[in-house]
Parts: C-alpha cells; structure tokens; sequence
C-alpha cells in the first residue's frame, strides 16, 4: 500500500495544475512552480508588465525557464503503471473489488453495492471511464476559477485605477477650492475696504454736523443770555421810558427761534455675499439653465448642429472682408427674464470669440456682434488645444442684482463681473470671428 501511494503522489507531482495532466514541456516559474509551456502561455495571454502565478498568484517578470530534467523525470513518470493496476482495493463491507463509481452519491462500489438498496438506481460507471469524466469535469471547473481570477485581477486593476483617478480628483478639488477661497478673500477684502471708507466719511459727516449744530447752539444761548440781561436792566427803568422801548424786546423774543438740535441714527455696515462668490459647484448645481441656439437668426455662413447646442462657420465663408473684423452671431432661443441663471460654453479650435448677454432689443443675427450699449461680454482668443482639450467658460446672470459673472471652468476661476441695472429682458448670444473658421461654439450641460 506503501508503494502504491508513493507511485500516485509522484503521479500527482508531475501534473500541470492548469491543465491537469501530465506536464508537457514543463517550463519553471520566478516563484519555483511548474507548468506546461503551453498553459502558461495562454494564461497570461494578453497581461503586460504583471504575470500572477496560476498557484501561488506571486507576481512574476513573464521570464520562464525550460526544466529539461524534469520534462525527463515525467517521461519516466509516464511509463509507471497506473496505482490502481497494482492493486485493486476491496469493499470494506463485501471484500469485493470496487471497480465501480456511484454519479449520485460519489462514492467507490463494488458489485455487491452495485445491487444494494441504497445505490440500486442510482447510475454507475466503470472506475476508468468515471475518472475520464470527472477529470475533464474538473479541468472546466478549473478554467472557470481560472476565469474569476482573471476577472478579479481586472476588478483589483480597475480599484487602483480608480483609486488614482480619486486621488486626482481631490487634488483637483482641494487646488479649485484654494482658488475660491483666495477669490473670495480678495472680495472680502476689498469689500472691507470700501466699508471701512464710507464708515470713516459718515463718521467725518456726523462730527462736523454736530459741531455745527453745537456752535448754532452755543449763539442762541448767547443771544438769549443778552436778552434776558436786557429785559432784567430795562424793567428798572421808569415807566416812560421802560415803555418807550418795551416793544422792542417783545417784538424780539416773539420772533426768535430755536434751533433744532440734530439728530441723527448711525447706519450699520454688513457684508453680504453676492451669489457668484458663492461656491461654483453650487452655482452650476442650482441655477444651470437650458440654453439652446435660436435658428430663427442664423447668419447664412454660420452651420447649427441638429440639437442646436452647437455652432460654427462653414468652409466656404462668404463675408466680405472690407471692415475686419467680422463677428457672426447667433442669440439663444430663450429669454432669461428676472432671476438666476448658469449656462456653460465649450470652445474648440484656434481663433477669437465671444459670449454674452444682451438686451432682447439688441438686433442680433448677422456678421455684427453687440456693441457696448446694452450688452455685456467678454472676448477670447484661443490657440488649437491638445488633444481632447476644450476652452470651458461659465456665465452666471443674476438679474435681481444686476450681476453677470464670467467664470474660467477650465481653472474654475472667475474672470470678470459686470454690474448693471438691467431695463429689460436678457438673451444670451454666442460670436466667432469670421476669419477663425476652425473654431466651434457649443452649448454644453455638466457637473
């Protein structure tokens, strides 16, 4: 029995546990496991700079080294007779050869279990053919693990990845965040500034209106003081000539007047935020807005995609150059009347352009672009961006304070803000210049 164990565990020991059979042209692993060339092949088929072991999953160069001595001692193993050929095993129970296996239960038998009561309908194959069977259903259980492991791999490839792209993401963040707050220190500190001035000037305005009140003031007590030391001497005047001059004094104290002390209530200084100092992400998230090309007012060289999110020139512009340079200028169907509203821009290519808002009376739909009245823009020029790059600008349009704020969403930065009283209805309007035929307007919607 000794003997017949050692001949199936040296039997074992020369499998590839890829494929479960005999190692054939057996090649050796960094990790010091073997396999067929073959196997090992296919299962790192398409992997690059990390090859896992299939059994101890090390990660291993892809560098194999061919085992000649043991593709010998296979050979060998080879020849030896099967451990079930030396010796058959006898039923414990009935002392009977077990040459039979249950599909059912999974257990050896021999005939005289074959015909008992608990495997008597159950099917049953000869040794050879059952290990035939279960060996090649093993081999598919194997693949299929093999499979998961793959999948896992890619799975743990797929964390990492995703791992660094949140990484970039907070460090993107954490630079965009640093950048609102030193905008907004900026703010708060010109705000302050401009607070602290006009403290300091209704400060001066109050004291000198007061020491002017005070000296008006101080001459009427005088001037009464004098009066009443003038009636005191004239009432110690005879008759005739008390009466002689006592009109006077009565005509004089009836006519005078008080002055009004001044009064005045000191006005409280608070800073309060306009809404494009608030955080950007909030801006986008609560007041984007819809924005689409009105078609109604295409200029006739101007291309507007189907979902009318995008413009450009066509190849063939035919805009007379006398009067460079030229703006053509589509409005946006909608009307943004009192509110808040957010629309973003993507630009593409290399030339000038620009963006805005514009009274609704403004005509616009040509090779012109709103002039300074009634209207608020900004103008950009733009060099061909690397691959994938795209010049991202942000407007933000709060009517109730008469604010239009231009933001560079590429640096979430913000470039500019107007300040207005606006009299009427607003219209976004988009403008390329007519020489920058490689650039495109479009009207996007995100974060």
């Amino acid at each position: 029995m000794a003997n017949e164990l050692s001949v199936a565990e040296l039997q074992a020991e020369a499998g590839c546990s890829i494929c479960l059979d005999y190692l054939s042209d057996p090649v050796t692993t960094e990790c010091g496991h073997n396999f067929c060339y073959s196997c090992i092949r296919q299962c790192w088929e398409g992997l690059q700079e990390v090859f896992p072991c299939p059994t101890c999953f090390s990660h291993c160069s892809g560098q194999l080294r061919i085992n000649t001595q043991l593709r010998q001692v296979v050979s060998v193993i080879q020849q030896l007779p099967a451990s079930e050929n030396n010796m058959k095993q006898l039923c414990e129970k009935h002392g009977e050869a077990l040459d039979l296996f249950c599909e059912e239960d999974l257990e050896l038998l021999c005939p005289q279990c074959r015909l008992s009561s608990d495997h008597q309908h159950h099917d049953t194959l000869p040794i050879k053919e059952a290990a035939m069977r279960h060996r090649r259903k093993l081999k598919g259980y194997a693949e299929r693990l093999r499979e998961q492991i793959k999948e896992i791999e890619i799975q743990c490839e797929l964390q990492v990845f995703r791992s660094m792209k949140i990484r970039l993401n907070m460090r993107n963040w954490k630079k965009a965040l640093k950048s609102e707050f030193e905008e907004l220190k900026q703010f708060l500190d010109r705000e302050e500034d401009v607070m602290q001035a006009r403290l300091h000037l209704d400060e001066k305005d109050i004291k000198e209106k007061l020491k002017e009140n005070r000296n008006l003031l101080s001459a009427h007590v005088a001037t009464i003081r004098n009066m009443v030391s003038d009636i005191r001497e004239k009432c110690l005047q005879a008759d005739m000539d008390f009466l002689r001059t006592a009109g006077c004094i009565i005509n004089t104290y009836e006519s005078i007047q008080v002055p009004e002390v001044f009064s005045y209530e000191l006005r409280k200084e608070s800073c309060r935020l306009p809404p494009h100092y608030c955080s950007l992400q909030k801006l986008i998230s609560t007041f984007q807005v819809d924005v689409t090309l009105d078609v109604q007012n295409v200029p006739p060289d101007v291309v507007i995609s189907e979902d009318r999110k995008s413009m450009k020139l066509a190849e063939e512009t035919n805009a007379s150059p006398v009067l460079p340079p030229y703006y053509v200028t589509v409005p946006a169907r909608e009307a943004l009347r009192s509110g808040r509203y957010f629309w973003q821009v993507e630009v593409r290519g290399s030339g000038k352009w620009r963006v805005g808002v514009c009274y609704q009376s403004v005509r616009l739909g040509g090779f012109t672009a709103p002039g300074d009245g009634g209207s608020w823009q900004i103008q950009q020029s733009t060099n061909v961006p690397g691959v994938g790059e795209v010049s991202r600008v942000g407007v933000f349009l709060d009517s109730e304070l008469g604010d239009v704020a231009f933001y560079n969403l590429n640096s979430r930065s913000c470039l500019c803000v107007f300040t207005d009283t606006f009299t009427e209805d607003l219209v976004p309007f988009f403008s390329i210049e007519c020489s920058s035929k490689s650039l495109s307007i479009s009207i996007v919607k995100g974060e």
